[in-house]
């Protein structure tokens, strides 16, 4: 999953993205790079990120997924989009555009309507856990039991989205990696991820940049963290993760390829 952030302050890469011209550039690129999935968002969800009005976040991410829809790009055409958002709002004017998956940072708990919504539309919709919101997220990193904690949340919000109608082929959950957890935090999220696999349902994990790599090797520059981002993906596809979401396509799917093939089997196609 290439990360598409069509914002002017997201941590890594704000406003490099936000005219549609550039947006459709990169969005080709990814899909170049190997992307097999675009991920588009016009509302940060870095530490401290403030939240915009429903009507800004549709004008920063509508034009874009419909730029990209009406491209002759025949490749870039057949990609699914996702719409990164927590507005049900949103996300149902993004699949009438021509997005395919919504990302949900809240796993749900945002808006009460975006489960019937995900139902109604009938698409997947990925789940992730977090604590609080993106301004408070940070102040809420205790806990008792990581993983028990975080499993009982995806527990309760996969049974409530079954209730409003979606379908569980249609679930995908995210650990929520930076999202109200440290640096020891993440790293142990990634070390136990395989507990997740119970759950049974397709796990994403987005540590792209993220602040405990930059922690880690001492890159400052979030643009400097792709060998620590390699490694991340590397340790979370061997220990179960099925989609990784990235900023730099090129180098990960390289990543991928290497560790599905020698953690997940997929290499008789590849090699055949």
């Amino acid at each position: 999953m290439g990360i598409l952030n069509v914002t002017p302050d997201s941590f890594s890469d704000g406003g490099e993205f936000q005219q549609a011209s550039s947006a459709v550039a990169q969005a080709k690129k990814m899909v170049c790079d190997g992307a097999d999935i675009i991920d588009i968002g016009g509302q940060s969800t870095r530490p401290g990120a403030a939240q915009i009005s429903l009507a800004e976040e549709l004008n920063r991410v509508i034009p874009i997924i419909t730029a990209i829809r009406q491209q002759d790009d025949s490749t870039l055409a057949q990609t699914p989009i996702s719409v990164d958002t927590t507005r049900a709002e949103v996300a149902e004017a993004a699949i009438a555009q021509g997005a395919n998956i919504i990302n949900d940072i809240s796993g749900g708990t945002f808006d009460a309507q975006m489960l019937l919504t995900a139902a109604k539309l009938d698409v997947p919709i990925i789940l992730m856990h977090i604590k609080g919101t993106p301004q408070t997220m940070q102040t809420l990193t205790t806990y008792q039991d990581l993983l028990g904690e975080i499993k009982t949340f995806f527990r309760q919000q996969i049974d409530k989205a079954i209730a409003c109608g979606v379908k569980k082929s249609n679930l995908i959950i995210d650990p929520g990696i930076g999202f109200a957890k440290d640096t020891l935090q993440n790293i142990e999220l990634i070390q136990r991820l395989d507990q997740l696999q119970t759950l049974n349902v397709p796990i994403l994990v987005g540590a792209s940049r993220k602040s405990f790599i930059g922690k880690l090797t001492g890159q400052s520059d979030p643009k400097d963290r792709i060998w620590g981002t390699a490694a991340a993906c590397c340790g979370a596809i061997s220990l179960g993760a099925d989609l990784i979401r990235v900023h730099d396509v090129a180098p990960m799917s390289d990543v991928v390829k290497v560790a599905d093939a020698i953690w997940r089997g997929s290499n008789s196609s590849i090699l055949s």
